[in-house]
C-alpha cells in the first residue's frame, strides 16, 4: 500500500490525504507502508550540508512552488479554524536565498572549541555553522571571526546569544551571556571591530545592553530616512520582504489622509505613508518610539509619535474615529484588545500585517463580526525555507 503526499503540515512534515505524516517529504512524493519515500516532482536536493539538523530551515527539500503553496495553506487553514472563508489569496512573496539581514545565533564552549550557529529543531544543541544559505554574505562572513572573539569570553558549557543585524554602518553585534572585563578583553573587542564591518558591538551581562564599540550612531534607512537603531530593536528580516509588506500596506490604506500606525516600531510603515498622509505612530517599546520621534522631528515630517503600550491601553473607539485608515503590525500574540475597539470604529480601511496566521485569524474574526470585510491577503516568506509565515492583508467597510 502506498499513499501520495498532498500537502506540508504546520511543522514541515509531509501529509497524505488520509492523514499520515512523513518527515522530509514533499507534495507528490509517494509514501510506502514501511515509511520509505519515492521522491516526486516537488522534492529537491537541499543546498546546505546542515539540513535537516539545523533549526534555521525546515523546508529546503521542497521547491518554490510547493513552498509557496505551504504558505497559502497555513493562512487558509488558520482562517478555516475561525470559520472565515478565504478571500482573494494573492501569490506569496518569497525572499531569495542569502538575504536574511537579521538573525540570532547561539554559541557554546565545548573544551577548547567554540560552537556557533542555530539550535537544532526543538533542542538546545547547537549546529556548528560552516555554511548558510539564508544569511546575507556579510553576516555569514562574521561567523568564523566571532568564534575566535568568543573563545576567551565564554565559560565552559555555558551558552551565549549572538544577535546580528545589518545596519547602514555595518553589522550590529549584540552579545548576551559573555564576559569581557579587563584591558585584554577590551583590546580584543576593538581589534575585532576594526578588522570587520561592525557598526556597533554591545554586551548584555545581565544589566541591560552596553555598547562597547560604536564609532557613530547606528541607523537603518526606512523610506529614505535614517532612523536610529536601538540595540536589539526589531527590523524586518529581509529588505525585499519589507518592501513587499510596505507595498501591501500602501495599497490597503489607499488614499487615506489620516492614518494610525499601531505597533509602529521604527517607522517601517509610518515613514513611507507620511509622504502623502498625516500619520500617528504608536509604539510600546520606549527606545524605538524615541528613535522614530527623533527622525520625524529632524525631517519636520507629518509623523506624530505616541509611546504607548497597546496591550494595556489600546486606542479606544473615539481615538480611532479620528483616522481614515489603520495599520496594524503586532507581535506574534496579535492585537486582541485593540481589535475589539477597531471593530466598532468609523475608519474605512485596515492594513493588518501579521507574523502569526492563527492570531491574525482570531483578530480578523473579531473585526468581521464588527462589520469589516476581509478583502485580500498576501503571504510573505521572509524566513526562507522555514515554517514561519507572515502576511499583509486588507480589510474594509
Amino acid at each position: 500500500m502506498t499513499a501520495t503526499i498532498v500537502r506540508i503540515g504546520a511543522r514541515g512534515d509531509g501529509v497524505t490525504a488520509d492523514g499520515r505524516h512523513s518527515p522530509l517529504a514533499a507534495p507528490g512524493d509517494i509514501l510506502a507502508d514501511d515509511g520509505s519515500l519515492t521522491l516526486g516532482p516537488h522534492h529537491v536536493a537541499p543546498p546546505c550540508r546542515h539540513f535537516p539538523r539545523c533549526g534555521g530551515c525546515q523546508l529546503q527539500h521542497v521547491d518554490d512552488a510547493a513552498y509557496g503553496d505551504y504558505l497559502i495553506d497555513r493562512v487558509v487553514s488558520a482562517l478555516a479554524a475561525q470559520r472565515i472563508a478565504a478571500p482573494d489569496i494573492r501569490p506569496p512573496h518569497l525572499s531569495p536565498p542569502r538575504t536574511r539581514r537579521r538573525a540570532t545565533l547561539r554559541a557554546e564552549r565545548i573544551g577548547r572549541k567554540i560552537i556557533l550557529g542555530f539550535n537544532e529543531s526543538q533542542s538546545h544543541r547547537i549546529v556548528d555553522m560552516r555554511e548558510c544559505h539564508i544569511l546575507r554574505p556579510e553576516v555569514f562572513a562574521l561567523v568564523e571571526p566571532l568564534r575566535a572573539l568568543l573563545g576567551p569570553m565564554l565559560k565552559p558549557r555555558r551558552q551565549a546569544s549572538v544577535g546580528l543585524t545589518v545596519t547602514d554602518q555595518g553589522v550590529d553585534v549584540a552579545l548576551e551571556g559573555v564576559g569581557a572585563d579587563g584591558l585584554e578583553a577590551q583590546e580584543a573587542l576593538i581589534a575585532f571591530c576594526q578588522s570587520h564591518p561592525i557598526a556597533r558591538l554591545s554586551i548584555d551581562e545581565g544589566f541591560g545592553s552596553e555598547a562597547r564599540w560604536e564609532p557613530e550612531p547606528a541607523t537603518v534607512t526606512l523610506a529614505g530616512v535614517a532612523v536610529g537603531f536601538p540595540a536589539n530593536a526589531f527590523l524586518q528580516a529581509t529588505a525585499d520582504g519589507e518592501a513587499a509588506l510596505v507595498a501591501g500596506v500602501a495599497e490597503a490604506v489607499g488614499e487615506a489622509g489620516a492614518i494610525a500606525d499601531l505597533f509602529a516600531g521604527l517607522g517601517t510603515f509610518a515613514l513611507p505613508l507620511a509622504r502623502s498622509a498625516k500619520v500617528l505612530a504608536v509604539e510600546g517599546a520606549r527606545d524605538a518610539a524615541l528613535a522614530l520621534k527623533a527622525a520625524a522631528n529632524r525631517l519636520q515630517n507629518t509623523v506624530a509619535v505616541d509611546h504607548r503600550d497597546l496591550f494595556r491601553r489600546p486606542l479606544d473607539t473615539a481615538e480611532l474615529n479620528r483616522f481614515d485608515a489603520i495599520v496594524l503590525d503586532p507581535p506574534r500574540a496579535g492585537a486582541k484588545e485593540q481589535s475589539q475597539t477597531l471593530a466598532a470604529c468609523t475608519a474605512k480601511r485596515i492594513a493588518y500585517v501579521s507574523c502569526s496566521p492563527s492570531t491574525f485569524a482570531r483578530d480578523a474574526r473579531t473585526l468581521i463580526e464588527g462589520g469589516w470585510q476581509l478583502d485580500w491577503i498576501r503571504p510573505v516568506g521572509q524566513f526562507r525555507w522555514s515554517t514561519h509565515v507572515e502576511l499583509v492583508s486588507a480589510l474594509s467597510r
